[in-house]
């Protein structure tokens, strides 16, 4: 079934899935059951069926969840299966951070390379990675297959790195420049904007303070 059939609230659950799935499979737990991974997850056990069920159950009625073969499907949901070459736009503490995290391409996310317009980080690597002028963005891209595009950069310039990006064919972007992106329909935008994400842990704070 095609995205457009599923809820955002289901694809969002779905890393979640595969998150906990892997630390049952990585403990020796062969299979489980909707409740047992309700009382894991915080989500009830209807709602994991209903979520599941989108995709073709994948449950037995008296057996529960195969948890290997549960991982594997929803890796393949995910793409996980696949390999994903990706760049990093911004070769500041944030992008480094991104670059140095090596648990991406457990996943299959394949950092090939990363930009930034300082003079001084031309020519340098991030475990490995090399550091291009954002000048060559527009040429890197061009010559090689690039799936994801992370963006990692100030506010200001982000726009017109965008363009560039889906000029040059790129169809999703990991958008963490603090801005919203206006692009066409079939480019993917995933934002996360860090400061919204702690201004809202600052309002169940002061919710809290006000009870």
């Amino acid at each position: 079934m095609g995205e457009k059939g599923i809820s955002k609230a289901v694809i969002k659950r779905l890393p979640r899935y595969y998150r906990y799935l892997g630390e049952l499979k990585d403990s020796g737990v062969e299979r489980i059951s909707s409740g047992e991974l309700s009382k894991r997850m915080q989500v009830t056990a209807s709602q994991i069926r209903q979520d599941l069920n989108n995709f073709g159950g994948f449950g037995q009625q008296g057996y529960g969840y195969n948890v290997n073969f549960l991982y594997e499907e929803i890796g393949k949901i995910l793409g996980l299966d696949k390999r994903h070459n990706m760049i990093i736009i911004g070769a500041g503490n944030l992008g480094q951070a991104l670059a140095n995290y090596g648990n991406f391409e457990s996943r299959g996310f394949i950092t090939k390379a990363m930009f930034d317009q300082k003079k001084e980080l031309r020519g340098t690597t991030v475990r490995g990675i090399p550091v291009y002028d954002i000048s060559q963005l527009e040429s890197y891209l061009k010559e090689n297959d690039i799936q994801i595009a992370a963006m990692a950069i100030p506010k200001a310039g982000a726009v017109q790195v965008a363009q560039t990006l889906v000029s040059c064919g790129i169809k999703a972007i990991w958008n963490f420049a603090h801005t919203d992106l206006n692009l066409p329909k079939d480019v993917m935008v995933e934002n996360v904007h860090l400061s919204e994400s702690l201004m809202r842990l600052s309002y169940k704070i002061n919710s809290c303070k006000l009870k």
